[in-house]
């Protein structure tokens, strides 16, 4: 049992604890119940309960949230747009995001699996910089995919 201006008050029955909380006009809260004995304190609860999420916020904001962008690519994607979707892998893999490449093969295309993974190896060697491969490339259906993740500075 401790009192509002933390000072031990020691173990006592609940009734008491409460009369004494009633007493001073403040609530009776229970800060950790997994304890033996439990831990009460003398306190305003409301106050506890807004300390308590403001808390929750300040972890909540220092929280960040990763996610996976993808980028498609085809065996015949011309220079330039290999070039665009490769400054849209940087933007990401930049901003801390993972990011997933993956080459679409339409058709007959799927006989030329070699073009899509030279696609993806040429990917890897563009971002080596700013990315590892976490998972490497494999085949799903009429796709090959790869995942990249940043490199932590």
């Amino acid at each position: 049992m401790v009192d509002d201006e933390s000072t031990q008050l020691g173990i006592m029955a609940t009734s008491e604890a409460l009369a004494l909380a009633q007493s001073k006009g403040l609530d009776l809260v229970e800060v950790s119940p997994n304890a033996d004995p439990p831990v009460c304190r003398i306190m305003d609860y409301g106050k506890f309960k807004y300390e308590q999420q403001k808390r929750q916020q300040e972890a909540k904001k220092k929280q960040t949230v990763i996610q996976i962008k993808e980028v498609k690519f085809r065996p015949k994607t011309d220079e330039h747009d290999y070039q665009t979707k490769l400054k849209h892998i940087r933007r990401f893999l930049e901003e801390g995001d993972r990011c997933k490449v993956a080459v679409f093969f339409r058709g007959r295309e799927i006989v030329h699996k070699d073009r899509g993974q030279i696609m993806l190896d040429r990917v890897v060697v563009d971002t080596q910089d700013i990315a590892k491969v976490e998972q490497p490339s494999i085949s799903e259906g009429r796709t090959l995919v790869m995942m990249l993740t940043p490199v932590r500075k």
